[in-house]
């Protein structure tokens, strides 16, 4: 008899009139809302304002959406297409399936636009938001935790996650032991949503906590180097112990070769990061002549309104 165990939630949504409300909406925009919080405080203290980063959500937040969503369809594409797939349930996003590479990678591309149309320093952007992102990324997967999915291997560990079979609405009830064998009602699995929100709240303290030192000692946009490097380390492992469908290469799971390449691509980064001959100082005096340039302008612009 299991005694100790994590309980899956009774409910994954509510409703508002006529609409429903997904919590894995939810905890998607409560994480958007405290990087955006944390990331601005990092970046006032370098000489940034509000808006700026305002700016670069509405323009980078869109663009993450739309590439995690197409790495989802592009990864798993028999879901969309062929005798077997549904073309329109690529839009319908609130029933799950967003891919963190794609959204980052989208994500980070856009920003880096406007950073180079605005001129601020990208370096120094990436290094505020990183800690702020693995936040987000953290708070995000308690939404899986609401649609029952994503969890891992069966298991005996007193913090087995024990799903609920009265909640009919959780997509991880079509989900359950990709093996092929049934697991009984009862099973308790790897709650692979609670390895990867605590990994990533411990990577962020860390990067928080030595970024003075990282500072001092490395090149502006290391600590999003490092941002990744962690995540990868941790996703590797996480991804190995889970059971809902991927399709694999050399058998082993395609998330797993992306975070490998990934990891790898973020070393070359981070090492040709340190040749830069631009200095955290400089980029800051930049930043800070453009964030007053701009308040001048918006104090003109209103002034002659």
């Amino acid at each position: 008899m299991t005694v100790c165990f994590i309980p899956s939630p009774s409910i994954s949504q509510f409703s508002l009139g006529f609409v429903n409300i997904k919590f894995y909406a939810l905890s998607i925009l409560a994480g958007i809302l405290i990087a955006m919080w944390i990331t601005t405080r990092r970046w006032k203290r370098l000489g940034g304002d509000f808006n700026q980063i305002l700016d670069l959500v509405l323009v980078s937040l869109p663009a993450g959406i739309i590439g995690a969503r197409l790495y989802h369809v592009i990864t798993t594409p028999e879901k969309f297409f062929g005798s077997n797939g549904d073309f329109l349930e690529i839009f319908r996003i609130w029933n799950g399936g967003l891919g963190i590479w794609g959204g980052i990678f989208l994500g980070a591309l856009a920003a880096c636009v406007l950073c180079k149309y605005r001129k601020y320093p990208i370096g120094l952007l990436a290094d505020c938001a990183a800690p702020a992102v693995l936040i987000a990324q953290g708070i995000g997967r308690l939404g899986n935790w609401f649609n029952q999915e994503l969890y891992g291997a069966p298991t005996n560990l007193p913090w087995g996650l024990k799903l609920n079979y009265d909640t009919t609405q959780a997509i991880g009830h079509s989900e359950r032991c990709y093996d092929g064998l049934t697991c009984p009602e009862g099973t308790l699995f790897h709650p692979t949503f609670l390895y990867e929100m605590i990994w990533n709240f411990i990577g962020a303290a860390l990067l928080i906590y030595f970024g003075k030192v990282i500072a001092k000692k490395l090149k502006a946009g290391s600590v999003f180097a490092l941002y990744v490097m962690w995540y990868t380390i941790g996703r590797v492992w996480i991804e190995a112990l889970r059971i809902d469908f991927s399709h694999v290469f050399l058998g082993v799971r395609i998330n797993v070769w992306v975070s490998i390449i990934v990891f790898i691509c973020a070393t070359i980064v981070f090492a040709l990061l340190q040749k830069s001959t631009s200095t955290r100082e400089s980029l800051v005096e930049r930043l800070i002549d453009i964030t007053s340039d701009e308040r001048e302008r918006e104090s003109q612009n209103t002034s002659s309104k």
